[in-house]
């Protein structure tokens, strides 16, 4: 679980209804069914009727992805993996390492290697693993996107509510006593609006947007992982360029820079 989303969320829907509260606001007054009604059913169904059944299907989860972060593959791990298989194949070819394909755990790593080792020509190899990285990156923005919409029509449909909330006011204007409290109920469906995109919606989107890059980078990881090995280039420079992919605080290794600065 990411605990970051949790608190982010839980940070900001305490801050608004605390703020609401010290303001001498009462949050009870924000519970409006009506309301709740027209910006959230409102809300999903103009979102699943603007999607394709396809990427309806996978988004829950796609969805859990923003709270549990993206797959749990180490980086350094990769390296190294890929650092000792570029050795072996460097005293022994690219064949001693067939025996080695079965206990890759990483599918995408997995399908490299073997492609590799079946003699695919390095460019038509980088070729293929990129139309898997394509392929993900293309099934990512369709999740988000459903996120983005959501995002972007719920304050729309918090007006709607304040409108049609107006629309009732108005058979009360022989009765003053009853028009501001009618108002404010009719606004209460703006702010559902505005707070479920800003809150929700839009936070969840990014993140899983983050969640994407960080999936898709691990994969050109790998990829240029393999075409090194594919070249036969020497261990030490593998780990070199395939640390470039990832944060020098999260290195195995450092560099003599880093451990200068961690001196």
């Amino acid at each position: 679980m990411d605990l970051v989303i949790i608190i982010g969320l839980i940070l900001a829907f305490f801050g608004i209804i605390g703020g609401n509260i010290v303001e001498g606001g009462d949050p009870t007054f924000l519970l409006n069914p009506p309301g709740i009604m027209i910006v959230v059913l409102g809300t999903i169904g103009a979102t699943v009727a603007s999607q394709p059944l396809s990427t309806l299907r996978t988004f829950p989860k796609a969805l859990m992805q923003a709270f549990t972060g993206s797959r749990k593959h180490d980086s350094n791990e990769t390296v190294e993996l890929l650092v000792q298989m570029a050795d072996k194949s460097r005293r022994e070819g690219l064949l001693a390492l067939e025996a080695q394909t079965a206990e890759i755990e990483h599918p995408f790593l997995r399908k490299g290697v073997q492609l590799m080792i079946d003699g695919t020509d390095p460019e038509l190899l980088r070729e293929i693993m990129e139309i898997d990285v394509d392929a993900m990156k293309h099934r990512h923005e369709g999740h988000y996107s459903i996120l983005e919409f959501a995002g972007g029509i719920a304050p729309t449909m918090g007006v709607l509510g304040a409108v049609l909330g107006l629309i009732t006011v108005m058979n009360y204007l022989d009765q003053p006593d009853k028009i501001g409290h009618g108002i404010a109920v009719a606004f209460v469906a703006t702010f559902y609006g505005i707070f479920t995109a800003n809150v929700i919606f839009l936070p969840l989107a990014n993140k899983l947007k983050t969640v994407s890059k960080h999936e898709i980078q691990s994969l050109m990881l790998i990829i240029e992982g393999l075409m090194s090995i594919q070249a036969g280039d020497n261990p030490r420079i593998v780990r070199e360029k395939l640390e470039g992919f990832i944060e020098p605080a999260g290195r195995n290794s450092k560099s003599d820079d880093d451990l200068q600065e961690a001196a």
